[in-house]
């Protein structure tokens, strides 16, 4: 297990009230002691002492020991492996402060071209079709390494196709690495890693199971850092938050989430579109992200896949698309 001593005080600190992502990247982007960090944060809480701070991160010590051979390490803000983010954020709370990882770390470095797919988890037999298409192309044309989330449906087609052409692929998971979600993907992490791939969380523990409201937002913080550790996000399918499907009476994605703060960090995205999804309403997303990003819309064509497949954004600022250059008809 790698970990810092470093790394553990910026966990240790996390614990206290008070103490968030933003606070951390504003105050602990450096190592220094950890008595120094203490007084940090008595500035906001008077009550935090030493033996407080210390008790605690044996705790955590011990906790990370028990992952056993689910976790490698442990990499945070400061340290000197901490993955260089492919975007200054101004937001500071959304930057990760520490990351649990097995695998190889190095396949988040902006070295590395890598190209989010990400979309629904009921996805139709065509959309499977197309998906498999595009990330094959991104792979032989492009050397790119599929980031995804391993949720069912579209998440785990990109995986799998990325091991099948034996790719690098990188899966960014909403529960700590001893307790894989969805469990019916641990046969599908395991295979990750021992395709010298990477798993990466933010989170040592499961949250309670009664607990709703934080498992949902596990899956929306994870959603946002497909987008960060990634040069393009490319959404195969998705309902939209307005979306109306009888066979679906909650259908809003959390693909929404990824898109959204790919706009954000000014990431680039694009979206898998043909004609025939017009009427379908799994494309909604689609439809909405070509509507907002207008002349700029970076559509993937699946029956113009030559014509329509962006370059790699390592390589030039990109193959713009619009509806009309892939006649898609609106």
């Amino acid at each position: 297990m790698k970990i810092t001593d470093h790394a553990l005080n910026v966990l240790t600190a996390r614990t206290f009230k008070g103490i968030g992502e933003a606070w951390l990247n504003n105050n602990l982007t450096t190592k220094i002691p950890y008595e120094a960090i203490v007084e940090l944060i008595a500035a906001k809480d008077a009550s935090v002492t030493e033996q407080a701070f210390l008790e605690m991160k044996a705790r955590l010590e011990r906790l990370i020991e028990n992952l056993g051979d689910s976790c490698d390490g442990v990499v945070a803000i400061g340290d000197d492996n901490y993955p260089t983010l492919r975007r200054e954020l101004k937001k500071k709370g959304d930057i990760p402060s520490f990351l649990f990882y097995k695998g190889d770390l190095d396949l988040l470095s902006p070295d590395n071209y890598n190209v989010a797919v990400i979309g629904v988890l009921n996805p139709d037999k065509e959309t499977e079709v197309d998906e498999n298409q595009v990330v094959e192309q991104f792979i032989k044309k492009q050397d790119a390494t599929i980031v995804s989330g391993l949720a069912d449906g579209c998440d785990s087609i990109s995986h799998r196709k990325a091991l099948a052409l034996n790719a690098r692929t990188v899966a960014i998971l909403p529960s700590p690495l001893n307790n894989i979600l969805p469990a019916q993907n641990i046969d599908l992490a395991r295979e990750i890693v021992e395709n010298q791939g990477l798993l990466i969380t933010e989170y040592l523990t499961s949250p309670s199971s009664t607990n709703f409201r934080e498992q949902a937002g596990r899956y929306v913080k994870r959603d946002r850092l497909q987008a960060l550790f990634s040069d393009l996000v490319v959404l195969s399918a998705s309902y939209s938050k307005t979306s109306l499907d009888p066979n679906n009476p909650k259908p809003d994605s959390g693909s929404r989430h990824a898109m959204e703060k790919a706009k954000e960090y000014g990431i680039k995205r694009a979206v898998i579109y043909n004609e025939d999804y017009q009427n379908n309403p799994k494309y909604d997303l689609n439809r909405q992200i070509i509507k907002e990003d207008g002349p700029q819309a970076i559509v993937i064509n699946p029956k113009d896949i030559e014509n329509s497949l962006p370059s790699n954004l390592k390589e030039s600022n990109g193959r713009l698309s619009t509806p009309e250059q892939v006649g898609l008809g609106f």
